[in-house]
């Protein structure tokens, strides 16, 4: 089983990442595979090797019981367990099960979780890093997929002194401006 504090200390380090990432009217696959990509790079920059597709300890159902699942990203890391990454824009079970296995086998699982919807912890010692994106239906009924960043507005100024009233509006005056 893996230490749930190093679990915990790099899903906070791939969130912190993600947290920047800014898209607009991608496909379902798109965002996945852009997902992929800057957790690809996160994992290249900690100076871990890293795969893409990497075999799981998961066999594959029937009739493809000889070959094996794999896992979107593994990392490995000089003198730490591995860690693995699942992407899923769903919930899905399989991919808890898999997970699970691959923390019986030593790695550090990490579910990342990208959508519009709630996300449901999974069980221990799995990590979510959720990454929240809004949705619409494109031309011909595509689902398209936005991250944008949180506008921050800075505070508005205020004065110090007294707000003197200015000349009146002829739209206000009852006189009709005579």
């Amino acid at each position: 089983m893996t230490d749930p504090d190093d679990g915990a200390g790099l899903a906070a380090s791939m969130s912190g990442r993600l947290d920047s990432l800014t898209f607009v009217d991608r496909t379902t696959e798109q965002v996945t595979e852009l997902l992929i990509d800057v957790i690809a790079d996160w994992g290249t920059e900690q100076g871990w090797r890293v795969y893409r597709r990497a075999a799981s300890v998961v066999p594959l159902p029937p009739p493809m019981s000889g070959q094996r699942s794999v896992i979107d990203i593994a990392c490995a890391r000089p003198a730490a367990p591995p860690v693995v990454i699942e992407v899923d824009h769903t919930d899905r079970r399989r991919t808890v099960e898999k997970l699970l296995a691959e923390a019986e086998a030593g790695r550090v699982p990490i579910w990342v979780r990208w959508g519009a919807r709630g996300f449901v912890a999974p069980p221990e010692p799995i990590r979510m890093v959720t990454v929240p994106v809004t949705a619409r239906r494109g031309e011909a009924g595509v689902r398209l997929h936005s991250r944008q960043p949180a506008r921050q507005l800075p505070p508005p100024e205020h004065r110090a002194g007294p707000v003197a009233a200015g000349p009146p509006d002829s739209l206000f005056d009852s006189t009709g401006g005579s």
